[in-house]
């Protein structure tokens, strides 16, 4: 099972450039990001008629989440638990059922700047919970995965240029520590999994030549549990589709799962 995740910054600016891909790239799974788009705006049937079935958590002009898949998705649920307050579309989770169940959860975690701040601390909180959930899925002892646009740069590796993000929410030790905090609960990030130096990302910003200079960071992420882990059998990005036209500034980073 191909299953990627993609924030395609607005699926009415990206829709063209996302269904390309979904049809050259054949994911059996799409976790996408920043849908911007209320849950009833969503083109559900274009992507149906693809193949997909849909699932989506929306909120107007800013946020939202959603799966494609191709096999069928039960117990959808929406929001990350934790704070009955907090009304912004960051979270969805479900199960897609082939030759085994696999627990996906679809996440577009906070970017926090500026930071210090109110925002930052909301990322901070957010993480928190994130944690929190995490050790619920372990506590399941199944197949499951956590994937999507974290705003987190892991290590100095994971960007062309580390020193540039000293202060920003995505780098600051606090973020890396609160990362950590869940991948040493016993998540295996799959991409480093599989690829080891630099060079690797996820993001090229749209301002000043970044994507021309390879100028990125890796901030899309894939965390699986130790059942999932066992069906790990490649993790990559496709970085060429930032050279195409109207692109999203990510690119889609993809697993594949003996599943």
């Amino acid at each position: 099972m191909k299953i990627a995740t993609f924030n395609i910054n607005g699926i009415k600016a990206r829709i063209t450039a996302l269904s390309d891909w979904l049809t050259e790239a054949r994911p059996d799974v799409a976790l996408l990001q920043e849908i911007k788009s209320v849950d009833e705006n969503f083109p559900r049937e274009h992507f149906q008629d693809m193949g997909y079935a849909v699932e989506t958590h929306g909120q107007k002009g800013f946020n939202g989440v959603a799966i494609l898949s191709k096999y069928p998705l039960e117990d959808v649920c929406r929001g990350l638990p934790g704070d009955a307050s907090d009304e912004q579309a960051r979270w969805i989770e479900a199960t897609v059922v082939n030759q085994r169940a696999v627990r996906l959860c679809g996440l577009y975690l906070p970017n926090g700047n500026p930071a210090p701040g109110p925002k930052y601390d909301y990322k901070l909180a957010w993480m928190e919970r994130l944690r929190n959930r995490a050790k619920d899925l372990l506590l399941q002892e199944e197949p499951a995965l956590i994937a999507g646009d974290y705003n987190v740069i892991p290590q100095a590796v994971d960007a062309a240029r580390p020193e540039a993000w000293t202060e920003d929410a995505l780098y600051r030790p606090e973020t890396r520590d609160a990362f950590r905090r869940v991948l040493n609960l016993g998540y295996t990030e799959a991409f480093r999994a599989r690829n080891q130096g630099a060079g690797n990302y996820s993001f090229w910003d749209y301002q000043a030549g970044a994507w021309q200079r390879n100028d990125g960071i890796r901030i899309d992420h894939f965390l699986l549990t130790p059942q999932a882990a066992d069906l790990l059998l490649d993790a990559q990005i496709d970085s060429a589709i930032r050279d195409r036209e109207k692109p999203s500034d990510h690119v889609p980073v993809w697993i594949e799962l003996d599943a």
